[in-house]
């Protein structure tokens, strides 16, 4: 495997695992305010990063190579509305989406196909990750300055429940 795009690799396992706790603090900040549903979205969302990261490294191990653990910095948002988050989420997909992309620009560049390939799921997800903070963001526009509204959405969110991602490694 190319070095740049094995080091690459190992820095996304540890932006996927940022990105697990960044949103694990964000189900904090929502369960401290009384809003399950909220929590449950980003307690879930969690669970995806973690799923990311270890797609990531088991690609790496797989593919006979060492995998880095790299320090992961603890979150320091502090949040003062219950849209805060949602914002924030919607800026961090952006940034996770322009990861993958100088991922698989890399892979391209040197013709590794079998990354590409197990990229190109990656790719496919972050504009899944991207829409639903987005659809997130304009159903509370629409309903959450409205106490019955955040209360109906809210219990929409408590509904969502986890699934396994489903890519296959090789």
């Amino acid at each position: 495997m190319d070095k740049k795009v094995k080091e690459l690799l190992n820095e996304q396992i540890m932006k996927e695992f940022y990105s697990a706790y960044l949103y694990l603090d964000m189900a904090n900040y929502y369960g401290d305010e009384g809003l399950q549903g909220f929590q449950n979205w980003f307690e879930i969302q969690a669970q995806e990063e973690r799923d990311h990261a270890m797609l990531m490294r088991t690609y790496l191990m797989n593919n006979g190579e060492k995998v880095t653990l790299l320090p992961i910095e603890a979150p320091a948002e502090n949040y003062s509305s219950f849209d805060g988050p949602l914002h924030k989420t919607m800026e961090h997909e952006k940034a996770v989406t322009e990861s993958i992309h100088t991922i698989f620009a890399a892979a391209n560049e040197i013709h590794d196909f079998r990354a590409m390939e197990f990229l190109n799921w990656f790719v496919k997800e972050q504009a899944e990750e991207e829409k639903n903070a987005g659809d997130l963001i304009k159903k509370y526009q629409l309903f959450g300055s409205d106490a019955k509204g955040l209360y109906q959405l809210d219990q929409e969110l408590k509904a969502r429940i986890y699934s396994a991602p489903s890519l296959i490694l090789d």
